[in-house]
């Protein structure tokens, strides 16, 4: 099985109504439900909006400091993600295609590396 990282940018979500957005809740945990029904799920979860809360980790000078914001200043932010492990490309489209109808905005695929220590 390979895991896949199935995600949007937030600013790819749009501009939409309150109540637009709370009618797409139950269709997005529906496929949740379905994903952990199947054993394909390994994490869902949106992330907050106010990226003034994000802050940074960085040890490339070699003293790990912590800076409050994102670490690179960017238009474009990470709004959610979902990890499914799934035998293929193809299965990793089947969910990506729910994950982005149940939302109602588009989704990116990326495969994960193989871990070194899983061989």
């Amino acid at each position: 099985m390979t895991e896949y990282a199935i995600f949007f940018n937030q600013q790819w979500v749009g501009d939409h109504t309150e109540e637009w957005f709370h009618s797409r809740g139950p269709l997005a945990m529906a496929v949740v439900h379905e994903m952990e029904a199947a054993g394909v799920l390994v994490f869902a979860g949106g992330l907050e909006e106010e990226i003034e809360t994000a802050f940074s980790a960085d040890a490339t000078s070699g003293t790990l400091t912590f800076t409050d914001g994102p670490y690179a200043e960017t238009k474009e932010y990470l709004g959610g993600l979902t990890i499914v492990d799934v035998p293929d490309d193809a299965a990793a489209k089947v969910w990506a295609g729910k994950i982005a109808e149940a939302c109602g905005w588009p989704q990116e695929v990326r495969r994960f590396k193989p871990r070194p220590d899983r061989g």
